[in-house]
Protein backbone atom coordinates (compact mmCIF):
# COMPACT_ATOMS: atom_id res chain seq x y z
CA UNK A 1 0.00 0.00 0.00
CA UNK A 2 2.97 2.24 1.04
CA UNK A 3 4.57 1.20 -2.28
CA UNK A 4 1.40 2.17 -4.47
CA UNK A 5 0.58 5.64 -2.68
CA UNK A 6 3.05 8.22 -4.42
CA UNK A 7 1.11 6.69 -7.69
CA UNK A 8 -2.10 6.96 -6.61
CA UNK A 9 -1.11 10.49 -5.52
CA UNK A 10 0.63 11.20 -8.67
CA UNK A 11 -2.92 9.51 -10.74
CA UNK A 12 -5.25 11.91 -8.35
CA UNK A 13 -3.13 15.11 -9.20
CA UNK A 14 -3.02 14.23 -13.30
CA UNK A 15 -6.55 13.58 -13.05
CA UNK A 16 -7.38 17.11 -11.21
CA UNK A 17 -5.18 19.05 -13.86
CA UNK A 18 -7.08 17.44 -16.59
CA UNK A 19 -10.68 18.33 -14.84
CA UNK A 20 -8.93 21.77 -14.90
CA UNK A 21 -7.85 22.06 -18.21
CA UNK A 22 -11.23 20.15 -20.00
CA UNK A 23 -12.91 22.71 -18.00
CA UNK A 24 -10.81 25.62 -19.39
CA UNK A 25 -10.49 25.03 -22.55
CA UNK A 26 -13.17 22.06 -23.98
CA UNK A 27 -16.02 23.46 -22.32
CA UNK A 28 -18.45 27.19 -21.97
CA UNK A 29 -17.87 27.52 -18.37
CA UNK A 30 -14.97 29.74 -19.34
CA UNK A 31 -16.36 31.13 -22.65
CA UNK A 32 -16.45 34.38 -24.08
CA UNK A 33 -19.26 36.07 -22.29
CA UNK A 34 -18.32 40.05 -22.92
CA UNK A 35 -16.26 42.19 -25.64
CA UNK A 36 -15.21 45.05 -23.77
CA UNK A 37 -13.59 47.74 -25.66
CA UNK A 38 -11.50 50.72 -24.69
CA UNK A 39 -10.20 54.11 -26.48
CA UNK A 40 -12.89 53.55 -28.90
CA UNK A 41 -14.68 56.98 -30.73
CA UNK A 42 -14.25 56.79 -34.36
CA UNK A 43 -15.40 53.45 -34.11
CA UNK A 44 -18.10 51.58 -32.34
CA UNK A 45 -18.31 48.81 -29.83
CA UNK A 46 -20.49 46.97 -32.14
CA UNK A 47 -17.83 47.34 -34.83
CA UNK A 48 -15.08 46.36 -32.62
CA UNK A 49 -17.15 43.30 -31.56
CA UNK A 50 -17.53 42.19 -35.30
CA UNK A 51 -14.05 42.33 -36.09
CA UNK A 52 -13.43 40.16 -33.40
CA UNK A 53 -14.72 37.46 -34.77
CA UNK A 54 -15.04 35.64 -31.34
CA UNK A 55 -18.38 33.98 -30.74
CA UNK A 56 -20.20 34.74 -27.30
CA UNK A 57 -19.40 31.00 -25.85
CA UNK A 58 -15.70 29.73 -26.96
CA UNK A 59 -13.49 29.05 -24.39
CA UNK A 60 -11.54 31.98 -23.88
CA UNK A 61 -8.49 29.73 -23.65
CA UNK A 62 -8.68 29.23 -26.79
CA UNK A 63 -9.35 32.59 -28.48
CA UNK A 64 -6.03 33.36 -30.99
CA UNK A 65 -5.02 36.93 -29.28
CA UNK A 66 -3.05 38.25 -32.09
CA UNK A 67 -5.52 36.72 -34.50
CA UNK A 68 -7.84 39.11 -33.15
CA UNK A 69 -6.08 42.36 -32.90
CA UNK A 70 -5.42 41.96 -36.36
CA UNK A 71 -8.50 42.06 -37.32
CA UNK A 72 -9.79 45.34 -35.60
CA UNK A 73 -6.63 46.60 -36.76
CA UNK A 74 -8.01 46.17 -40.40
CA UNK A 75 -10.60 48.22 -39.43
CA UNK A 76 -10.06 52.16 -40.98
CA UNK A 77 -9.96 54.41 -38.41
CA UNK A 78 -7.80 51.73 -36.14
CA UNK A 79 -3.65 52.23 -35.60
CA UNK A 80 -3.11 49.71 -33.75
CA UNK A 81 -5.08 47.16 -31.42
CA UNK A 82 -4.20 44.82 -28.25
CA UNK A 83 -7.00 41.93 -27.24
CA UNK A 84 -6.08 40.31 -23.97
CA UNK A 85 -8.16 37.91 -21.59
CA UNK A 86 -9.75 39.28 -17.68
CA UNK A 87 -11.23 36.12 -16.96
CA UNK A 88 -13.53 34.47 -16.29
CA UNK A 89 -15.36 35.26 -19.47
CA UNK A 90 -14.52 39.05 -21.08
CA UNK A 91 -11.46 39.99 -24.20
CA UNK A 92 -10.67 43.02 -23.50
CA UNK A 93 -9.78 45.19 -26.74
CA UNK A 94 -7.34 48.42 -26.54
CA UNK A 95 -7.99 50.70 -29.63
CA UNK A 96 -5.81 53.27 -30.65
CA UNK A 97 -7.33 55.18 -33.61
CA UNK A 98 -5.64 57.39 -35.95
CA UNK A 99 -5.17 61.01 -35.84
CA UNK A 100 -6.29 63.28 -38.63
CA UNK A 101 -3.47 65.56 -40.09
CA UNK A 102 -5.38 66.97 -43.06
CA UNK A 103 -8.54 66.88 -45.09
CA UNK A 104 -8.87 66.33 -48.63
CA UNK A 105 -11.29 67.12 -51.01
CA UNK A 106 -12.94 64.66 -52.81
CA UNK A 107 -15.60 65.59 -54.95
CA UNK A 108 -18.75 67.58 -52.06
CA UNK A 109 -16.71 65.16 -49.07
CA UNK A 110 -13.39 65.65 -47.37
CA UNK A 111 -11.31 62.61 -46.66
CA UNK A 112 -9.12 62.79 -43.34
CA UNK A 113 -5.61 61.56 -43.33
CA UNK A 114 -3.43 60.38 -41.04
CA UNK A 115 0.26 61.02 -41.06
CA UNK A 116 0.84 57.95 -42.86
CA UNK A 117 -1.21 59.24 -45.59
CA UNK A 118 -3.68 56.33 -44.56
CA UNK A 119 -7.72 57.96 -45.56
CA UNK A 120 -9.59 56.69 -42.96
CA UNK A 121 -12.65 59.00 -42.77
CA UNK A 122 -14.99 60.59 -44.81
CA UNK A 123 -16.71 63.89 -43.57
CA UNK A 124 -19.06 66.95 -45.00
CA UNK A 125 -17.27 69.37 -43.95
CA UNK A 126 -13.03 70.37 -43.17
CA UNK A 127 -12.77 70.05 -39.89
CA UNK A 128 -11.46 73.81 -39.10
CA UNK A 129 -8.23 72.88 -36.71
CA UNK A 130 -7.20 70.69 -40.28
CA UNK A 131 -5.16 72.04 -43.19
CA UNK A 132 -6.88 71.28 -46.33
CA UNK A 133 -4.32 69.23 -48.65
CA UNK A 134 -5.24 68.69 -52.81
CA UNK A 135 -3.86 65.73 -54.11
CA UNK A 136 -6.01 63.47 -56.84
CA UNK A 137 -6.13 60.24 -54.88
CA UNK A 138 -5.03 60.23 -50.95
CA UNK A 139 -3.60 56.93 -50.21
CA UNK A 140 -0.06 55.78 -47.90
CA UNK A 141 1.70 54.39 -51.69
CA UNK A 142 0.56 58.03 -53.51
CA UNK A 143 3.54 60.09 -53.99
CA UNK A 144 2.04 62.95 -53.91
CA UNK A 145 0.29 62.50 -50.48
CA UNK A 146 3.76 61.92 -49.21
CA UNK A 147 4.97 65.06 -50.87
CA UNK A 148 2.05 66.54 -49.00
CA UNK A 149 2.93 65.78 -45.58
CA UNK A 150 6.84 66.04 -45.83
CA UNK A 151 5.92 69.26 -46.54
CA UNK A 152 3.42 69.54 -43.53
CA UNK A 153 5.60 68.45 -41.20
CA UNK A 154 8.60 71.26 -42.23
CA UNK A 155 6.10 74.35 -41.93
CA UNK A 156 6.98 76.54 -38.91
CA UNK A 157 4.60 77.26 -36.25
CA UNK A 158 3.67 80.61 -37.94
CA UNK A 159 3.54 79.42 -41.29
CA UNK A 160 1.04 76.44 -40.29
CA UNK A 161 -1.05 78.81 -38.89
CA UNK A 162 -1.43 80.89 -41.93
CA UNK A 163 -1.78 77.39 -44.01
CA UNK A 164 -5.38 76.83 -45.46
CA UNK A 165 -3.97 74.35 -48.30
CA UNK A 166 -1.08 72.35 -49.43
CA UNK A 167 -1.75 71.69 -53.67
CA UNK A 168 0.21 68.80 -55.19
CA UNK A 169 -0.45 70.37 -58.65
CA UNK A 170 2.40 67.93 -59.46
CA UNK A 171 5.65 66.46 -57.60
CA UNK A 172 7.78 69.74 -58.01
CA UNK A 173 4.55 71.71 -58.62
CA UNK A 174 3.35 71.94 -54.47
CA UNK A 175 2.51 75.63 -54.06
CA UNK A 176 1.23 76.96 -50.06
CA UNK A 177 -2.28 78.72 -50.32
CA UNK A 178 -2.31 81.33 -47.07
CA UNK A 179 -4.43 83.62 -45.64
CA UNK A 180 -4.92 87.00 -47.43
CA UNK A 181 -5.22 84.99 -50.66
CA UNK A 182 -1.13 84.32 -50.39
CA UNK A 183 0.94 81.87 -52.21
CA UNK A 184 4.00 80.17 -51.65
CA UNK A 185 5.59 78.33 -54.20
CA UNK A 186 7.08 75.35 -53.19
CA UNK A 187 8.22 73.28 -55.88
CA UNK A 188 9.43 69.89 -54.91
CA UNK A 189 8.92 68.17 -51.23
CA UNK A 190 13.27 68.26 -50.92
CA UNK A 191 14.53 71.36 -48.45
CA UNK A 192 11.69 71.67 -46.65
CA UNK A 193 13.47 73.02 -43.61
CA UNK A 194 15.05 75.79 -45.76
CA UNK A 195 12.11 76.29 -47.61
CA UNK A 196 10.08 77.10 -44.64
CA UNK A 197 12.70 79.31 -42.66
CA UNK A 198 12.60 81.67 -45.95
CA UNK A 199 8.93 81.79 -46.31
CA UNK A 200 8.03 82.53 -42.66
CA UNK A 201 10.98 85.50 -42.97
CA UNK A 202 8.76 87.12 -45.72
CA UNK A 203 5.70 86.62 -44.50
CA UNK A 204 5.82 90.46 -43.41
CA UNK A 205 6.57 91.35 -46.77
CA UNK A 206 3.56 93.36 -48.67
CA UNK A 207 3.29 90.33 -51.07
CA UNK A 208 1.00 87.78 -52.33
CA UNK A 209 3.65 85.28 -54.00
CA UNK A 210 6.79 84.20 -52.17
CA UNK A 211 8.90 81.73 -54.59
CA UNK A 212 10.97 78.95 -52.28
CA UNK A 213 11.34 76.60 -54.60
CA UNK A 214 14.84 77.61 -54.63
CA UNK A 215 15.24 78.48 -51.21
CA UNK A 216 18.88 80.23 -51.83
CA UNK A 217 17.27 82.20 -54.05
CA UNK A 218 13.95 83.66 -53.83
CA UNK A 219 11.76 85.56 -55.42
CA UNK A 220 8.46 87.41 -54.50
CA UNK A 221 5.94 90.07 -55.93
Amino acid sequence: MRAALPWAVAAGVLAVLGLVAWTVLGTGLFGVREVRVEGADLVTPVQVHDAVGVPDGVPLAQVDLAAAARRVGSLPAVERATVSRDWPGTLVVRVTERTPVAAVPQGEVFVLIDRSGTAFRTVDRRPADLPQVTVARPAVDDPGTRAALEVLVALTPRLRAELVDVNVAGLARISLRLRGERTVIWGDASRGTDKARVATALLDEKTDRIDVSAPDVVTFR
